[in-house]
């Protein structure tokens, strides 16, 4: 194999590919990115964890056609170092790859393409597309909720799912137990009759990495066991999460009868101030609510205690409950408007919150007792 590529096109391409590569691999071939030079010119660029595989294809003068693997993340450094502007010229044989650019000289270990593992798509009924700004929203208002607990690994993710409100919808859906962020948007052509899926916490990351780049429509393919992302030079495949996830609709409260309207920034902004002397553990804020007045107050035992009034619409009854800072903080930084609506009930029961009725994102969170 032989080829030339432009520095900041293979750059850019290994930046994305070596992502999906773990640091540490048991299996040696885990660890290399498969290079495929083609005879009519152009390299593909493949790597998988044997959960997420990730291919993409980038321009290149190919002298002489052939495949081969070599560590991704030894790769992606030499080619981050090199000169800019500088032509990369790539060569491999008897199982080694010279790499030369300028008057760098590098000869790396390969292995043999035909034991790099390819992730078996089977067959994907389901088809449709979406806007990239699309799914760039519905990932950047549901991620943050993403639980991290590997013990309830079905709440490891994305729950996508259609269902037939007053339009046909797309909802997607996260929690960890103790927030909730769901985003519906209209259902795509294609989509109706498609699995419940729950696409895994690392396919979701790398997604909004290639997103950055994509401004057209990205195309949606998927059955119960398998999601693949094809957005032009990139396609992303990924196994789904064997798993159900739960009944999320039945937290998110209807009957929450107090309503708080308030500006999310300087709102969070105090939340943020109050919360600086919370103690790490429990990061609790309270929120003493009167007639349109708004009290934030935190005391911690080791530091002191901290309270700032903010400004809002409160007409409903007085009455005291308490969040978790950093949970109250990653909700409001989703808000895009300048008026947020939070819908109460009473200091331990879950409490809505939304920009207003029409907006795609809905979040639910739970108290705290202060």
């Amino acid at each position: 194999m032989k080829a030339t590529i432009e520095r900041a096109t293979l750059l850019r391409s290994l930046a994305h590919v070596q992502s999906v590569v773990e640091r540490r691999n048991t299996i040696p071939i885990l660890s290399n990115v498969l290079i495929d030079a083609s005879a009519e010119g152009g390299i593909r660029l493949m790597a998988t964890d044997l959960d997420l595989q990730i291919v993409e294809t980038i321009e290149a003068a190919v002298d002489q056609p052939g495949a081969t693997t070599v560590s991704a993340h030894t790769l992606f450094d030499i080619v981050r170092k090199l000169p800019e502007g500088s032509q990369v010229q790539l060569s491999a044989a008897e199982g080694k790859m010279a790499i030369n650019a300028g008057r760098a000289r590098f000869s790396l270990q390969t292995l043999p393409r035909d034991d790099f593992p390819i992730i078996a798509e089977g067959e994907l009924p389901t088809k449709f597309e979406l806007p990239a700004a699309t799914l760039r929203q519905i990932i950047d208002k549901t991620r943050f909720a993403i639980s991290t607990e590997e013990t309830r690994y079905y709440l490891n993710g994305i729950f996508f799912h259609v269902s037939d409100d007053a339009q046909p919808v797309l909802k997607a859906a996260a929690t960890d137990g103790h927030r909730l962020a769901r985003v519906t948007v209209q259902r795509p052509e294609g989509a109706e009759g498609m699995p419940d899926v729950i696409v895994p916490r690392k396919c979701v990351a790398e997604l909004r990495k290639l997103l950055e780049e994509v401004d057209g429509t990205v195309s949606v393919s998927l059955s119960g066991t398998k999601v693949r992302f094809d957005l032009g030079a990139a396609i992303l495949t990924s196994k789904l999460i064997d798993g159900t996830f739960p009944d999320y609709s039945r937290v998110i409260p209807t009957g929450n009868d107090k309503l708080l309207k308030l500006d999310p920034k300087s709102f969070m902004e105090g939340v943020d101030r109050v919360s600086t002397i919370a103690s790490e553990k429990t990061r609790a804020v309270k929120m003493a609510l009167d007639r349109d007045k708004i009290t934030l107050s935190v005391t911690s035992p080791e530091n002191g205690t901290a309270s700032e009034e903010v400004p809002g619409h409160y007409a409903a009854q007085a009455f005291e409950i308490g969040f978790n800072a950093r949970y109250l903080m990653d909700i409001l930084h989703q808000i895009d408007g300048d008026l947020v609506e939070v819908h109460l009930a009473d200091a331990a029961a879950p409490t809505l919150i939304r920009e207003n009725d029409n907006a795609p994102a809905l979040y639910v969170l739970m108290p705290m007792r202060v």
